[in-house]
């Protein structure tokens, strides 16, 4: 098994994935490939007491940054840190590639490189977030700003295998997200969606708002990639305003400073359940092998639970269950 990382991706690298790659290895046997500047990559090693044999590194002479336009800098940086790390899964039969950097410049080389799994329209990204009852997976959440009905559709498949495979949950209730729960609700595009989805044989329960899916009343929750950026941005927003307004509060007096000691363990366990450094990244589904991204803020924390996340997604098996699942659905 080996996990490809981006070591050029995220706002602050390389330190954020060198230290996650060493604290990795020095937890886990998985054979890590940094991809990046290798000048930086060994000034940056050079900081850590490591000696183990778990980390291999790969020249890549370019970067593609987060202003960088996806199809522009495949042409002008032919040699950037994406391009080769994705190459390797399908030059070297690599397991899965880590990047937190441009999300658009992940998806075009996955594309372009690894290509979709055949019947699939579009891939999309998912997100997993904390609700009432446990976890929902919202699809798509950034990569598909302009959809049709039908990637929608298709989006909800890949949300339901995603919810089957990684969560465990047998039959996952779908929502479509809307500005009203009756089936008349939304613009053209989700009216349009909601008619595909009742004639498909998921479990569609139709038009939801945002408090079903923090209620926990579905499983999954489909939109458009542009909806679902602002929706995923915006909850994360508001968890981290209310949890700094909380903190502000119960340090203002001696009085409140003993109420949250006392209640310590159960602020701590609500900011592991709410915060997106869990995580840390997810795969780009639809797209024949395992395309892993994260935020672009991502510290270390969060690109080494984003390698945790790619080693779930092996060991799962998540790939080929995946391909099943949708070509006995779209191929036909």
């Amino acid at each position: 098994m080996a996990i490809i990382l981006d070591v050029m991706g995220s706002d602050n690298y390389p330190h954020p994935e060198i230290e996650a790659a060493v604290n990795f290895c020095k937890r886990e046997k998985t054979k890590l490939i940094l991809i990046g500047n290798e000048e930086l990559i060994h000034q940056e090693l050079k900081k850590y007491d490591y000696q183990g044999d778990c980390l291999e590194i790969v020249h890549a002479p370019e970067i593609v940054e987060m202003w960088d336009k996806p199809v522009e800098s495949a042409r002008s940086k032919p040699n950037n840190s994406m391009a080769i790390g994705i190459k390797q899964i399908r030059d070297k039969n690599q397991d899965a590639f880590v990047t937190a950097g441009n999300t658009g410049g992940a998806m075009f080389n996955a594309i372009r490189t690894l290509g979709r799994i055949k019947g699939v329209e579009r891939p999309a990204l998912p997100a997993v977030i904390p609700t009432q009852s446990g976890k929902c997976v919202a699809v798509d959440v950034g990569v598909n700003v302009d959809c049709k009905p039908e990637f929608l559709v298709q989006f909800a498949l890949f949300g339901s295998t995603y919810a089957k495979i990684m969560l465990g949950i047998e039959n996952p209730r779908i929502g479509l997200l809307a500005n009203g729960e009756e089936a008349g609700k939304g613009n053209a595009l989700v009216k349009e969606t909601y008619l595909l989805l009742k004639e498909t044989n998921l479990n569609f329960i139709g038009n939801v708002e945002g408090k079903e899916v923090f209620g926990g009343k579905v499983d999954v929750v489909v939109m458009d990639g542009f909806v679902g950026n602002v929706f995923l941005k915006g909850s994360e927003a508001i968890a981290k305003f209310m949890f700094d307004s909380l903190k502000s509060e119960l340090y203002s007096s001696t009085r409140n400073k003993i109420g949250a000691a006392l209640a310590q363990p159960a602020f701590r366990n609500l900011k592991k359940m709410m915060d997106p450094d869990e995580i840390g990244a997810l795969p780009l589904l639809g797209v024949d092998g395992l395309v892993l991204i994260g935020h672009g803020r991502s510290n270390t924390r969060a690109i080494e639970s984003a390698l945790i996340q790619a080693q779930r997604s092996i060991d799962a098996n998540l790939l080929a269950e995946m391909t099943n699942t949708l070509q006995k659905e779209l191929v036909k």
